[in-house]
Protein backbone atom coordinates (compact mmCIF):
# COMPACT_ATOMS: atom_id res chain seq x y z
CA UNK A 1 0.00 0.00 0.00
CA UNK A 2 1.19 3.28 -0.74
CA UNK A 3 0.60 6.75 1.10
CA UNK A 4 0.87 9.92 0.00
CA UNK A 5 0.28 13.26 2.42
CA UNK A 6 -1.59 16.14 0.49
CA UNK A 7 0.25 19.43 0.07
CA UNK A 8 -1.63 21.29 2.23
CA UNK A 9 -1.03 19.22 5.34
CA UNK A 10 2.23 18.88 4.79
CA UNK A 11 2.71 22.35 4.76
CA UNK A 12 0.24 22.64 8.16
CA UNK A 13 2.95 20.17 9.83
CA UNK A 14 5.94 21.94 8.55
CA UNK A 15 4.81 25.68 9.55
CA UNK A 16 3.82 24.12 12.98
CA UNK A 17 6.99 22.64 13.31
CA UNK A 18 8.93 25.38 12.13
CA UNK A 19 7.22 27.64 14.47
CA UNK A 20 7.84 25.82 17.18
CA UNK A 21 11.67 25.36 16.89
CA UNK A 22 11.81 29.33 17.23
CA UNK A 23 10.08 30.03 19.91
CA UNK A 24 10.30 27.05 22.18
CA UNK A 25 12.59 27.15 25.08
CA UNK A 26 15.15 25.29 26.72
CA UNK A 27 14.05 21.50 27.28
CA UNK A 28 14.19 19.26 30.52
CA UNK A 29 15.12 15.67 30.70
CA UNK A 30 12.76 12.93 30.27
CA UNK A 31 11.72 9.39 31.11
CA UNK A 32 11.46 6.74 28.76
CA UNK A 33 7.96 6.02 31.17
CA UNK A 34 5.08 8.32 32.11
CA UNK A 35 3.00 7.86 35.07
CA UNK A 36 0.13 9.19 32.80
CA UNK A 37 0.08 11.21 29.91
CA UNK A 38 -2.63 12.74 27.49
CA UNK A 39 -2.29 13.00 23.86
CA UNK A 40 -4.31 15.13 21.44
CA UNK A 41 -3.25 15.02 17.78
CA UNK A 42 -4.48 15.63 14.49
CA UNK A 43 -4.29 12.20 12.56
CA UNK A 44 -3.82 12.76 8.48
CA UNK A 45 -5.68 8.92 8.01
CA UNK A 46 -5.97 6.72 4.74
CA UNK A 47 -7.70 4.38 4.70
CA UNK A 48 -7.41 1.75 2.00
CA UNK A 49 -10.91 -0.41 1.74
CA UNK A 50 -12.36 -3.40 -0.13
CA UNK A 51 -15.05 -4.71 1.15
CA UNK A 52 -18.15 -7.12 0.04
CA UNK A 53 -21.52 -7.56 1.47
CA UNK A 54 -23.24 -10.46 0.77
CA UNK A 55 -27.60 -10.56 0.38
CA UNK A 56 -29.86 -13.28 1.15
CA UNK A 57 -28.06 -16.27 -0.84
CA UNK A 58 -26.31 -13.88 -3.15
CA UNK A 59 -23.16 -13.32 -3.33
CA UNK A 60 -21.65 -9.52 -3.54
CA UNK A 61 -19.20 -7.54 -5.67
CA UNK A 62 -15.86 -6.88 -4.21
CA UNK A 63 -15.97 -3.18 -3.75
CA UNK A 64 -12.65 -0.53 -3.74
CA UNK A 65 -14.00 2.26 -1.57
CA UNK A 66 -11.56 4.54 -3.63
CA UNK A 67 -11.62 3.51 -6.94
CA UNK A 68 -15.05 2.06 -7.47
CA UNK A 69 -17.34 4.72 -5.56
CA UNK A 70 -15.04 7.50 -5.15
CA UNK A 71 -14.29 8.14 -1.67
CA UNK A 72 -11.80 10.28 -0.89
CA UNK A 73 -8.90 7.82 1.13
CA UNK A 74 -7.33 10.72 2.92
CA UNK A 75 -8.94 12.81 5.68
CA UNK A 76 -7.71 15.21 8.61
CA UNK A 77 -9.21 13.76 11.83
CA UNK A 78 -8.72 14.55 15.61
CA UNK A 79 -7.62 11.72 18.10
CA UNK A 80 -7.08 11.42 21.55
CA UNK A 81 -5.37 9.34 23.68
CA UNK A 82 -3.68 8.69 27.47
CA UNK A 83 -1.68 6.02 28.76
CA UNK A 84 -1.67 5.38 33.16
CA UNK A 85 1.09 2.98 34.51
CA UNK A 86 -0.07 2.61 37.93
CA UNK A 87 2.75 0.34 38.73
CA UNK A 88 5.98 0.69 37.89
CA UNK A 89 6.20 -1.80 35.39
CA UNK A 90 2.90 -2.39 34.22
CA UNK A 91 0.99 0.50 31.80
CA UNK A 92 -2.77 1.07 30.11
CA UNK A 93 -3.66 2.58 27.58
CA UNK A 94 -6.75 4.07 25.64
CA UNK A 95 -7.27 6.01 22.24
CA UNK A 96 -10.32 7.21 20.19
CA UNK A 97 -11.24 9.02 17.16
CA UNK A 98 -14.04 9.23 14.19
CA UNK A 99 -14.11 9.84 10.64
CA UNK A 100 -16.56 10.04 8.08
CA UNK A 101 -16.74 10.26 4.35
CA UNK A 102 -19.42 11.15 0.96
CA UNK A 103 -18.91 10.84 -2.57
CA UNK A 104 -21.20 10.40 -5.62
CA UNK A 105 -20.08 8.49 -8.70
CA UNK A 106 -21.34 7.35 -11.74
CA UNK A 107 -20.01 3.54 -11.73
CA UNK A 108 -18.57 1.64 -14.44
CA UNK A 109 -19.29 -1.83 -13.79
CA UNK A 110 -22.24 -3.36 -12.05
CA UNK A 111 -21.83 -3.40 -8.58
CA UNK A 112 -24.09 -6.51 -5.97
CA UNK A 113 -23.93 -5.05 -2.59
CA UNK A 114 -26.16 -6.30 0.81
CA UNK A 115 -28.56 -8.14 -1.65
CA UNK A 116 -29.23 -4.98 -3.87
CA UNK A 117 -28.06 -4.88 -7.59
CA UNK A 118 -26.73 -1.22 -9.28
CA UNK A 119 -26.02 -0.68 -12.99
CA UNK A 120 -23.21 0.18 -14.73
CA UNK A 121 -23.44 3.45 -15.69
CA UNK A 122 -26.05 4.47 -13.16
CA UNK A 123 -24.87 7.32 -10.80
CA UNK A 124 -24.51 6.02 -6.47
CA UNK A 125 -24.17 8.55 -3.78
CA UNK A 126 -22.10 6.58 -0.90
CA UNK A 127 -21.39 7.26 2.83
CA UNK A 128 -19.46 6.00 5.40
CA UNK A 129 -18.46 6.13 9.16
CA UNK A 130 -16.03 4.76 11.60
CA UNK A 131 -15.21 4.67 15.55
CA UNK A 132 -12.23 3.59 16.10
CA UNK A 133 -11.67 2.66 19.69
CA UNK A 134 -8.59 1.47 20.80
CA UNK A 135 -6.69 -0.43 24.55
CA UNK A 136 -3.81 -1.71 25.28
CA UNK A 137 -1.95 -3.05 28.25
CA UNK A 138 1.97 -3.31 28.20
CA UNK A 139 4.24 -5.23 30.98
CA UNK A 140 7.50 -3.45 30.85
CA UNK A 141 9.55 -6.47 31.74
CA UNK A 142 13.19 -4.52 31.21
CA UNK A 143 12.88 -0.88 32.42
CA UNK A 144 15.96 1.05 32.38
CA UNK A 145 17.03 4.55 32.95
CA UNK A 146 17.04 5.42 28.82
CA UNK A 147 14.56 2.17 27.49
CA UNK A 148 11.62 0.24 28.27
CA UNK A 149 10.96 -2.96 26.15
CA UNK A 150 7.69 -5.42 27.03
CA UNK A 151 5.07 -7.47 25.99
CA UNK A 152 2.26 -5.88 24.12
CA UNK A 153 -1.91 -7.13 24.15
CA UNK A 154 -4.25 -4.81 22.56
CA UNK A 155 -7.17 -4.36 20.79
CA UNK A 156 -8.56 -2.03 18.08
CA UNK A 157 -12.64 -2.09 17.77
CA UNK A 158 -13.71 -0.61 14.42
CA UNK A 159 -17.28 0.28 14.27
CA UNK A 160 -17.87 0.73 10.64
CA UNK A 161 -21.53 1.98 8.84
CA UNK A 162 -22.01 1.72 4.90
CA UNK A 163 -24.74 3.17 2.98
CA UNK A 164 -24.93 3.08 -0.76
CA UNK A 165 -28.72 4.71 -2.37
CA UNK A 166 -28.88 5.07 -6.24
CA UNK A 167 -29.05 8.95 -7.52
CA UNK A 168 -29.38 8.29 -10.97
CA UNK A 169 -30.15 5.71 -12.68
CA UNK A 170 -28.93 4.55 -16.37
CA UNK A 171 -31.79 6.07 -18.20
CA UNK A 172 -30.80 9.47 -16.65
CA UNK A 173 -34.10 9.32 -14.40
CA UNK A 174 -33.46 10.04 -10.51
CA UNK A 175 -33.26 7.16 -8.62
CA UNK A 176 -35.40 8.58 -5.61
CA UNK A 177 -34.22 6.03 -2.86
CA UNK A 178 -35.58 3.29 -5.31
CA UNK A 179 -32.35 1.25 -4.17
CA UNK A 180 -30.52 1.81 -0.91
CA UNK A 181 -28.92 -0.77 0.99
CA UNK A 182 -27.17 0.35 4.29
CA UNK A 183 -24.23 -2.15 6.57
CA UNK A 184 -22.81 -1.48 9.93
CA UNK A 185 -19.95 -4.00 10.78
CA UNK A 186 -17.93 -4.15 14.45
CA UNK A 187 -14.49 -5.48 13.61
CA UNK A 188 -12.67 -6.53 16.91
CA UNK A 189 -9.05 -5.95 16.18
CA UNK A 190 -6.84 -7.83 19.23
CA UNK A 191 -3.10 -8.15 18.41
CA UNK A 192 -0.35 -9.21 20.81
CA UNK A 193 3.50 -8.18 20.13
CA UNK A 194 5.60 -5.51 21.72
CA UNK A 195 6.62 -2.03 23.07
CA UNK A 196 9.47 -0.42 23.29
CA UNK A 197 10.59 3.36 24.51
CA UNK A 198 13.80 4.75 24.02
CA UNK A 199 15.10 8.37 25.29
CA UNK A 200 18.34 9.32 23.40
CA UNK A 201 19.04 12.66 24.93
CA UNK A 202 17.04 14.52 27.68
CA UNK A 203 14.29 16.29 25.12
CA UNK A 204 13.49 13.36 22.94
CA UNK A 205 12.23 9.82 22.48
CA UNK A 206 11.61 7.44 20.50
CA UNK A 207 8.52 4.85 20.49
CA UNK A 208 7.84 2.11 18.76
CA UNK A 209 4.81 -0.64 18.97
CA UNK A 210 3.82 -3.65 17.17
CA UNK A 211 1.30 -6.47 16.85
CA UNK A 212 0.22 -9.38 15.31
CA UNK A 213 -3.18 -11.95 15.91
CA UNK A 214 -5.31 -14.29 14.07
CA UNK A 215 -8.94 -14.33 15.32
CA UNK A 216 -11.69 -16.31 15.15
CA UNK A 217 -14.24 -14.81 17.18
CA UNK A 218 -18.31 -13.75 16.85
CA UNK A 219 -18.71 -15.20 13.13
CA UNK A 220 -15.55 -13.21 12.61
CA UNK A 221 -12.40 -14.62 11.28
CA UNK A 222 -9.54 -12.98 9.95
CA UNK A 223 -5.71 -11.77 10.48
CA UNK A 224 -4.61 -8.29 12.32
CA UNK A 225 -1.62 -6.52 11.60
CA UNK A 226 -0.27 -3.62 13.46
CA UNK A 227 2.53 -0.81 13.86
CA UNK A 228 3.56 2.36 15.07
CA UNK A 229 6.46 4.41 15.34
CA UNK A 230 6.83 7.79 16.64
CA UNK A 231 8.97 10.45 18.10
CA UNK A 232 8.45 13.01 20.48
CA UNK A 233 10.08 16.34 21.48
CA UNK A 234 10.13 17.68 25.04
CA UNK A 235 10.77 21.75 25.32
CA UNK A 236 9.38 21.87 28.33
CA UNK A 237 9.42 19.83 31.29
CA UNK A 238 5.46 17.93 31.53
CA UNK A 239 4.58 19.00 27.81
CA UNK A 240 5.53 18.65 24.57
CA UNK A 241 4.77 17.11 20.82
CA UNK A 242 4.57 13.80 19.43
CA UNK A 243 4.59 12.53 15.51
CA UNK A 244 4.11 9.68 14.73
CA UNK A 245 3.00 7.21 12.16
CA UNK A 246 0.26 4.11 12.46
CA UNK A 247 -0.70 1.09 10.38
CA UNK A 248 -3.50 -1.29 10.85
CA UNK A 249 -4.71 -4.11 8.56
CA UNK A 250 -7.59 -6.59 9.00
CA UNK A 251 -8.48 -8.73 6.87
CA UNK A 252 -11.95 -10.64 7.92
CA UNK A 253 -14.67 -12.63 6.77
CA UNK A 254 -17.93 -12.29 9.00
CA UNK A 255 -21.28 -14.03 8.94
CA UNK A 256 -23.93 -11.91 11.52
CA UNK A 257 -26.80 -10.45 11.10
CA UNK A 258 -25.84 -6.69 10.55
CA UNK A 259 -23.26 -7.77 7.81
CA UNK A 260 -22.12 -11.12 5.58
CA UNK A 261 -19.08 -10.50 3.58
CA UNK A 262 -15.47 -9.71 3.70
CA UNK A 263 -13.53 -6.71 4.81
CA UNK A 264 -10.24 -5.91 3.85
CA UNK A 265 -9.74 -2.56 5.86
CA UNK A 266 -6.12 -0.72 5.89
CA UNK A 267 -5.87 1.90 8.54
CA UNK A 268 -2.51 3.78 7.95
CA UNK A 269 -1.69 7.99 9.39
CA UNK A 270 0.58 10.60 10.08
CA UNK A 271 -0.23 11.92 13.50
CA UNK A 272 1.19 15.40 15.10
CA UNK A 273 -0.26 16.66 18.24
CA UNK A 274 0.32 17.62 21.75
CA UNK A 275 1.37 14.94 24.82
CA UNK A 276 1.34 16.37 28.70
CA UNK A 277 2.73 14.06 30.86
CA UNK A 278 3.93 12.94 34.57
Amino acid sequence: MSFSLPSRNSLFILGLLTLVLAFAPCAHAVEPLDTFSVRVSGYVTSFDTEIRADGEGRRGTDIDLHRDLGLGDDNLVANVGLTWRPWEKHEFALSYYTQSADATRQINRDIEFDGTHYEASSTIRTDVDIDAYEASYTWWAASHDQWALGPRVGLVWYRMELGIKLDVDVGGNQGGGAASSRVSADVPAPMIGAGWRWTPSDDWRLSADVGYFTVSVDDIDGDIYFGRAGVEWFPWERTGFTLDYTYTRIEADADKDSFSGNVDFKDAGLRLGFVYRF
